[in-house]
């Protein structure tokens, strides 16, 4: 049987992986290019998105509040980068040798996997509206629904509810 936490996992995890779908589709589709604190915040939909599918898919309560754990963590760092991008990074002519720009180029995503990962705009060019709302602000609130969807993975008492 499938517990509340497992159930809240998946979820998490199909959250993250529509948000870079949806990013995707705006990049290929809706040509807007993404700046390096947009990849950045993809990687770490990804990272979290895997992180929830194996807490997602059983392997024990420990194994669950961990992966609930790493959820929240990471969400964290998805809303300080979505953050910096909304309101330091979009003020600046370039966002060329910030952090976001140097770790993704220095683990080598950027030219691995460069229509995932591309670097193909200033952080000031990738402040986009949808909807009437910078595309920035959009992440930063999918970030703080993970973060608080995680929570009760982390603290739920009990077995298997």
């Amino acid at each position: 049987m499938t517990s509340r936490s497992e159930r809240l996992l998946r979820l998490i995890a199909l959250f993250c992986f529509a948000a870079v779908g949806l990013a995707l589709v705006s990049q290929h589709v809706f040509d807007m290019p993404p700046c390096a604190w947009c990849v950045m915040q993809r990687l770490i939909y990804l990272v979290i998105g895997v992180i929830a599918l194996i807490g997602g898919f059983g392997g024990g309560r420990a194994l669950t509040r961990l992966c609930g754990a790493l959820t929240a963590l990471l969400s964290l760092s998805g809303i300080a980068a979505a953050w910096y991008q909304y309101s330091v990074a979009a003020n600046m002519l370039s966002c060329d040798q910030t952090f976001a720009d140097r770790f993704m180029t220095g683990i080598g995503l950027e030219s691995a996997v460069p229509w995932l990962f591309g670097i193909y705009a200033t952080c000031m060019d990738a402040k986009v509206p949808v909807l009437g709302i910078e595309y920035a602000l959009w992440s930063l609130t999918l970030f703080v629904v993970i973060f608080f969807m995680a929570l009760p993975v982390v603290f739920r008492r009990g077995g298997s509810q």
